[in-house]
């Protein structure tokens, strides 16, 4: 990599250094570093270099005997040495990120409290509660530019794990360093510790949190309030991302905040910027456009929800109007199809009050209360979408049928991790005989059909935009992350597809590349933030295409040793 390596000015000598992970270099260090910073004696006198260092991590990472053990390796090495552990997962991102991050880190955060051995991130607990605005001091570092947070309610479709939802944040820090390019020193993970309702985690030994029922209400917003002060007062332009809270508050906290802070939620924004993105390609794969889609949603929680108010979002930008892009949906509840009150079904989504954000999706064309497969024939649906966490809901009958629509019906299963997904893609292949266009949200292996064909499913990753958003923010200054935003993310993620990955049949680019998607994703963010007004930054080259480009390349983190210097008060 040609990047600049200018000597860094060190602070700490001896067991200090070794023991800071931003800093330690393991056996790396030169013999001149071991004498000027007092580590002579303290190491083994053989040299490694990065590369020898990584080529040992990546073989002990495949001798674990388990994803989980996997996992944990990865967590110890980052622990100890985060230039080491950023180069491993960078150089290979395809094999470690499903480690790193869904569908392994589900697991890992279950077991989150017996395998808990050194502390990452900062928890701010209800017990702290109006201390928030000093505590942020304690974190070391100056210059934070991306906070992940989550409060645990809703980790996966795994429902209230608590603090033990820890892991997330960690996880997608790590994915925003290697993926996005922002340097380590500058992201920190939180935990909202806000109570929980598990009542298995509070009878557990090994939880790590508030043994009490979550707060709720006024209390629950206040204690968010003031973590928000507390953050954007130490850093002001920090973006922080909202991850993996309950249906119930996403949306609310994502309005509340939006217009007033740099702020994300990932599971709304992310996940809808980057399912429209994979219906971009998939409509192209499928010899159409987006405005050609006819969409069953399975799943209506304020998150999927948000989800297809992006897409629809997409196909007013492509020449739909809104009440048009709206009659391309029919979301499934757990109820049914929300649709007419004909008494058909018994009517249950009304029986049970629409509320606001639900109704205003109701498709009169399917009565309410039909299963998934009815309201696929009643739709003429030629997509399906899962956001369920309802593992098997997308059935034989059901693909089949959206094949009767279309002879390349798109098949999303987006749930994670992959034992909530909604079908899996060598039951979609099958049960169409290989015409149908498959993106899924967790990771699964190519599929070979009977014919010797071998198909390739794209995961529908969120990390294929979010690193990029928050790159944009970080570099441009980003004041708000606006809709337009996102839709032009997703576009260019979408496009960043090779004519090669297209004849594959993928729906996005090799994971491989995603370094190259991120900045691709930030250019186009940061060109509209600059259109709408809407950066802090001055820099000269936010004045042209070119040289938004050269800034983003010039700003993203790569993980590599450099020299270093003694400081000196």
């Amino acid at each position: 990599m040609n990047k600049d390596l200018k000597p860094l000015k060190v602070p700490e000598k001896g067991v200090d250094l070794l023991s800071n992970s931003l800093w330690n270099k393991g056996l790396a260090f030169t013999e001149s570093e071991r004498d000027r910073f007092g580590l002579r004696g303290l190491l083994p006198p053989v040299i490694r270099s990065l590369e020898e260092q990584k080529n040992r991590a990546l073989s002990a990472v495949r001798a674990e005997t388990s994803d989980t053990r996997k996992n944990m390796y990865l967590q110890e090495l980052h622990a100890r040495n985060e230039t080491l552990y950023h180069q491993l997962l960078v150089e290979n991102i395809t094999e470690l990120a499903p480690l790193v991050y869904t569908p392994t880190v589900g697991q890992a955060c279950l077991e989150f409290g017996q395998n808990w051995r050194r502390t990452r991130g900062m928890y701010f607990s209800r017990k702290d509660r109006g201390m928030f605005s000093t505590m942020v001091y304690n974190w070391p570092h100056k210059d934070v530019h991306v906070i992940v947070v989550t409060d645990g309610s809703r980790i996966l479709g795994l429902g209230d794990l608590g603090v033990h939802g820890m892991g997330i944040p960690i996880g997608k820090l790590a994915l925003y360093c290697a993926a996005g390019g922002i340097a380590p020193h500058r992201v920190m993970p939180v935990m909202l510790d806000v109570g929980t309702n598990n009542p298995v985690l509070i009878a557990d030994p090994e939880y790590l949190g508030t043994r009490e029922p979550r707060l709720e209400g006024e209390e629950y917003h206040d204690m968010v309030d003031e973590f928000m002060h507390a953050v954007f007062s130490r850093w002001p332009d920090v973006v922080v991302q909202f991850e993996d809270f309950e249906s119930s508050k996403a949306s609310a906290l994502l309005e509340k905040y939006r217009h007033k802070y740099r702020v994300f939620n990932d599971d709304i924004q992310g996940t809808g910027c980057v399912t429209l993105a994979g219906l971009l390609s998939a409509a192209h794969n499928a010899g159409g456009s987006i405005n050609d889609l006819r969409i069953v949603c399975a799943g209506a929680g304020s998150a999927g929800l948000g989800v297809c108010s992006q897409i629809v979002d997409g196909m007013v930008e492509a020449g739909l109007s809104r009440e048009e892009a709206m009659s391309r949906f029919v979301i499934v509840t757990s109820q049914g199809a929300i649709g007419s009150k004909d008494g058909a079904h018994g009517d249950p989504n009304h029986a049970r009050g629409l509320q606001g954000d639900r109704a205003a999706w109701l498709n009169p064309r399917v009565s309410d209360g039909a299963s998934l497969l009815e309201a696929v024939r009643a739709h003429g649906a030629n997509c399906l979408l899962g956001l369920s966490t309802q593992a098997g809901i997308f059935t034989e009958a059901a693909v089949k049928a959206c094949l009767d629509n279309h002879p390349s019906p798109i098949v999303m299963p987006m749930s994670n991790p992959t034992s909530k997904s909604e079908c899996t893609p060598a039951q979609a292949y099958e049960w169409t005989n290989g015409a149908a266009v498959v993106a899924t949200g967790s990771p699964f292996a190519p599929v070979t059909l009977p014919n010797g064909e071998t198909k390739i499913p794209s995961q529908c990753n969120n990390m294929y935009v979010f690193p990029g958003i928050g790159l944009a923010a970080s570099v441009a200054g980003v004041t708000e992350i606006t809709d337009r935003m996102l839709y032009l993310a997703a576009v260019a993620c979408s496009e960043s597809l090779t004519p090669e990955e297209q004849a594959a049949g993928r729906t996005f680019p090799e994971l491989a590349r995603i370094r190259d998607v991120s900045h691709a994703v930030a250019c186009s963010v940061v060109a509209e933030a600059v259109a709408q007004g809407l950066t802090t930054k001055n820099d000269p080259r936010l004045g042209s295409e070119d040289g938004i480009a050269d800034l983003i390349a010039s700003k993203m983190y790569y993980p590599q040793y450099t020299p270093f210097v003694e400081h000196r008060p």
